[in-house]
């Protein structure tokens, strides 16, 4: 989803940044999705890599500097990646993780609003027991809902190559919402039957 949006801005004219926490940009993807005109958009994009949780950091306090009126989109993949990482390793530095992580969404959520650019941010998901039963839930939920104004929740439905997405957080709705879409070799699709 992520890779698609980013060859959709590019397409009606913008240019984009998209920060791969995760390793998860794979050129051959980029491919498939703006297969007809991949030379008109793989140079509108611009790719950072962080390594770390701080250079994730330095990458979000930098795209100010970065963001011009072409820039349509910035894509954090996957923002809690290197977080979780650390946290992992440095467990007596949570709170300060958590600081971190709730101050780069600040400023991710900053951007959006003053420079009026896109923002996509994807996150890990965890399994949480609860009285006996597991759900699925995003790694920092609270300070990802917090600090995003949609949250869509994309998980695996019934059918082969097919995702439920439930919208769970807009303003104009209050109650959550949901469609299928198909995984596909161009990117997400409407389900058909």
């Amino acid at each position: 989803m992520a890779i698609q949006c980013v060859v959709n801005a590019t397409r009606m004219g913008f240019k984009a940044i998209f920060i791969d926490s995760d390793e998860t940009f794979f050129p051959r993807r980029l491919a498939q999705i703006a297969s007809c005109d991949l030379n008109e958009v793989a140079p509108k994009i611009t790719l950072v890599k962080p390594t770390t949780f701080q250079e994730q950091a330095l990458a979000i306090d930098r795209l100010d500097a970065y963001l011009t009126p072409h820039v349509g989109i910035v894509v954090v993949d996957t923002v809690t990646s290197l977080y979780r990482v650390e946290i992992d390793e440095l467990k007596e530095k949570t709170f300060g993780l958590n600081r971190e992580l709730g101050r780069q969404l600040a400023c991710l959520a900053q951007l959006a609003k003053t420079r009026k650019v896109a923002v996509l941010i994807t996150s890990q998901v965890r399994s949480v027991f609860l009285e006996g039963a597991a759900r699925v839930e995003p790694v920092g939920t609270r300070v990802l809902r917090f600090w995003s104004d949609t949250v869509l929740n994309l998980k695996p439905a019934d059918y082969k190559n097919t995702l439920k997405v439930v919208l769970e957080k807009h303003a104009q709705r209050k109650c959550p919402v949901n469609c299928y879409a198909s995984i596909e070799e161009a990117g997400l699709c409407d389900y058909r039957h």
